[in-house]
């Protein structure tokens, strides 16, 4: 073998070995390619569930805070408003009372002690209803207001401003501000 052979020999060797690091070096560039473009994929998908539960959490947090707030409301309105149905009950109690002492003559004498145990019953009763924050309406003299009040009848008077209370039949009452009975009236109407 010549020197000219062997020469010709290692450069060819040189060449496939530099052809050969050529190609496990784009070889390797494609993995470390891949290999960032799966990572780069694999951290968006993470921080998309990331995101997804954290706006889960958020939410089941204010839902648990809403449905706490909602208890503590139903809780509240109950103490409030659970006396709702014996005041219904107590109410014909009290109209009974005022139609007794309505009824008596104060000109009779002998009925003078009656009427007296009468009005201080009538008055230990309506204070005791007051003490719960029930308030009577009573709205003689005053517009007529339909969440308050019943129309009963109707009377034409043109001196008069219509949809005005002249007449109380019955009286209302409210439970801290929630309407138990309406109070029936008789109002003005135009002519």
């Amino acid at each position: 073998m010549s020197t000219q052979d062997y020469s010709d020999i290692q450069q060819a060797t040189e060449q496939a070995a530099q052809e050969a690091t050529e190609a496990q070096s784009h070889t390797d560039e494609a993995t470390t390619e891949v290999s960032i473009e799966a990572l780069q994929a694999q951290i968006a998908t993470l921080a998309a569930a990331y995101e997804s539960a954290k706006e889960q959490s958020l939410r089941s947090q204010a839902e648990a805070q809403n449905a706490r707030r909602r208890a503590e409301q139903d809780v509240e309105k109950a103490h409030k408003y659970g006396l709702e149905k014996i005041v219904n009950d107590l109410l014909p109690v009290v109209d009974n009372l005022e139609r007794a002492l309505a009824s008596i003559d104060p000109a009779n004498e002998t009925l003078a002690a009656f009427a007296e145990g009468i009005q201080l019953t009538h008055k230990s009763f309506v204070d005791a209803l007051a003490r719960h924050q029930v308030a009577v309406v009573s709205p003689e003299g005053e517009p007529f207001d339909p969440n308050l009040h019943q129309a009963v009848s109707a009377v034409p008077n043109p001196d008069v401003e219509p949809n005005t209370v002249l007449n109380c039949f019955q009286k209302g009452y409210t439970l801290h501000g929630r309407l138990v009975r309406p109070a029936m009236v008789v109002v003005f109407t135009a002519p």
